[in-house]
């Protein structure tokens, strides 16, 4: 499917230097924000308390989101899980003040927020101990009860930090033993450049802004490394076929011949996508607005480095028909009696 055919092929790879000059100086802007400001971890990776309530009716977000920021814990996460009447709240790190204080605070401010009042419920546990419990009445109703409460330690979000490490080191080998795999050690290069090209622009915004990095993010990154190196597979898939083709190509018409070939399909593949990612992004609320923020940098980012980074460095790295197109060699009959003879 093509919206449009460019019969003539578009000089990319004439104007390689200036767009990778331009992308240099962008990612040097990026590491340079990510050394001297980092990032914004949100409690996953620093810790803090997490409260889990359960509403008798499905729960207003957005309210319950106002009742909480209000209190001022700075920068807050309220999500639903499992059901539209369950909410998880997670708090930043407050060394002042114990974790019960806040669970209380907290639960009070959203008992107030349903205009009704807070009360101790004593109750025994299966092995003997008296437990109180605070409750939530509005006349013989209970508009919402805690569920749980915990606190996430320091520890837990380095160890989670550290995995996520791992994932993305553990992509990133992936990434590169496919393309060495299914083409050229030199594609594999170029390629797993302009991936990680993407994932420091993406961080840089992130660093730059001081936009909340959580694990929601990080998923986003994971997700670009894998689109971005998608829409490089198609362009290096189209130079082998350009290498098969047109012998008389030399290097960079095959790489200019590869990119204009494949405009139409990039534009309805990242369009579609755009257009989703967009839609999580305005009406997706808080818990996606990050989300989706990665992913747009990266979609956009993306397709520039697969373009103008991947393919001029594989040009510049001296990828050539040898590399992609096996030469067959044509055995001699060792029964002919012309095998072997010079005219």
């Amino acid at each position: 499917m093509e919206f449009f055919r460019i019969k003539r092929d578009i000089p990319f790879m004439k104007h390689a230097l200036v767009f990778n000059v331009v992308s240099f100086l962008t990612f040097a802007a990026a590491v340079f924000f990510l050394f001297t400001k980092g990032l914004h971890f949100s409690i996953e990776f620093t810790g803090g308390t997490s409260i889990e309530v359960a509403y008798s009716q499905p729960a207003d977000i957005n309210k319950t989101r106002q009742v909480v920021e209000q209190m001022g814990f700075g920068e807050v996460q309220v999500t639903n899980f499992g059901t539209t009447r369950d909410v998880m709240i997670r708090l930043p790190v407050r060394p002042e003040v114990k974790q019960d204080v806040i669970v209380g605070k907290v639960f009070e401010a959203l008992c107030k927020a349903e205009n009704g009042t807070v009360e101790q419920h004593q109750s025994v546990t299966p092995q003997g101990e008296s437990v109180s419990k605070p409750t939530c009445v509005v006349g013989q109703a209970e508009p919402l009860s805690l569920s749980k409460s915990e606190l996430i330690g320091p520890s837990v979000g380095a160890e989670l930090a550290t995995n996520a490490a791992y994932a993305l080191a553990a992509t990133v080998i992936g990434i590169m033993l496919y393309l060495a795999f299914r083409f050229e050690w030199k594609f594999a290069v170029a390629g797993i450049i302009a991936n990680l090209h993407d994932v420091v622009i993406i961080l840089g915004f992130f660093a730059y802004f001081q936009w909340e990095f959580s694990l929601a993010v990080l998923a986003a990154v994971l997700a670009v490394l894998g689109y971005s190196v998608n829409e490089s597979v198609v362009i290096f898939d189209r130079v082998r076929e350009a290498f098969r083709k047109y012998r008389t190509f030399n290097t960079h018409q095959v790489i200019d011949h590869a990119i204009t070939s494949t405009i139409s399909r990039t534009i309805i593949t990242h369009g579609s996508t755009q257009m989703m990612v967009l839609s999580m992004l305005l009406f997706g609320g808080p818990t996606l607005h990050y989300f989706a923020i990665a992913l747009t940098i990266g979609i956009l980012f993306g397709i520039y480095s697969s373009v103008f980074v991947a393919a001029a460095i594989a040009m510049w790295l001296g990828v050539k028909r040898e590399d992609l197109v096996k030469q067959s060699v044509k055995r001699e009959d060792p029964d002919d009696p012309n095998a072997g003879a010079v005219v």
